[in-house]
């Protein structure tokens, strides 16, 4: 499933392609997917200008402006990518990037036409990814929005609030707290592995046990792995690309997840992998205590 990082590139990606742009026209091959009904949709983004583009958690928010065909007031497209589900952005009169003939990115179901001519289509193999037009006075009230802890990169994650996070969830696995979306956004089973390596934890610490300084060091391990992602444009260990059909380039940096039975690269011991919350964590038992 795209993480933060990955999301956060998508983003990024979509605030410099497609903010500007009137929609024209919508299809889509899996009509069950997209809410509240696929003619509402259609005639509600018909007419549009994409004014600009939001994260929540490991969701997509594309701002409309007021309608001139179709409905009025002020809507927005929510996306979430679920599984394996991505966007690909391509443009008018510019020759098709190769990327774009691998097969994951042959998967597709959606399409938003732009008046220029560019498209923005939902690549997904298995289907899961869901679009829904809403009034964006209600996206932040969204149940799959509102159950959403605070985000993982959010600029209010101070040391101090992220200390009031932890001592909601004293007696949890850190291991296990760092995956769960209502009291933390954003955070997978990737960087998971990744933070808590870099932090030197052992994902089955009781949280309550961690010392300040093991709290500091967890928190500034969560920004530092996150914004390194993010700046590497995310992790493709297998179905992610970005809007370009590209692969992204963190799974070289990778340090634990993944890694089992390799060694250590900064001791030399075999990395080892558990089940923490239903998902495989990998870790040093000699670095991470």
């Amino acid at each position: 499933m795209p993480e933060l990082p990955e999301v956060q590139t998508i983003a990024n990606d979509l605030e410099k392609k497609i903010v500007g742009k009137t929609i024209i026209g919508f299809w889509s091959d899996y009509k069950k997917a997209v809410r509240p009904s696929f003619a509402k949709f259609r005639r509600g983004v018909t007419g549009r200008k994409i004014i600009g583009i939001e994260r929540y958690g490991k969701m997509l928010v594309l701002n409309l402006s007021a309608g001139r065909y179709g409905l009025g007031g002020d809507y927005s497209i929510v996306i979430h990518l679920k599984m394996i589900g991505h966007l690909l952005f391509k443009e008018l009169g510019r020759e098709t990037s190769k990327f774009f003939e691998e097969k994951i990115n042959q998967y597709i179901h959606h399409i938003i036409y732009f008046k220029n001519g560019d498209t923005l289509a939902v690549s997904d193999l298995r289907k899961f990814a869901w679009l829904r037009l809403a009034e964006t006075t209600k996206v932040g009230k969204m149940k799959e929005i509102v159950s959403l802890g605070i985000d993982a990169l959010g600029a209010d994650l101070s040391f101090k609030r992220f200390e009031k996070l932890l001592e909601k969830r004293q007696n949890s696995k850190i291991g296990t707290a760092l995956l769960d979306q209502k009291w933390l956004a954003g955070v997978g089973n990737i960087y998971r592995s990744e933070i808590l390596f870099e932090a030197k934890l052992h994902p089955e610490r009781i949280i309550k046990r961690l010392t300040v300084g093991e709290r500091k060091k967890l928190h500034q391990a969560l920004r530092t792995i996150l914004k390194k992602a993010v700046k590497m444009r995310g992790t493709s260990t297998i179905d992610y690309r970005d809007t370009a059909g590209k692969k992204g380039r963190f799974q070289n940096a990778l340090r634990a997840y993944g890694r089992e039975g390799e060694k250590c690269l900064k001791c030399g011991t075999k990395i080892e992998k558990i089940k923490l919350a239903q998902r495989s964590v990998f870790f040093c038992p000699k670095c991470q205590k």
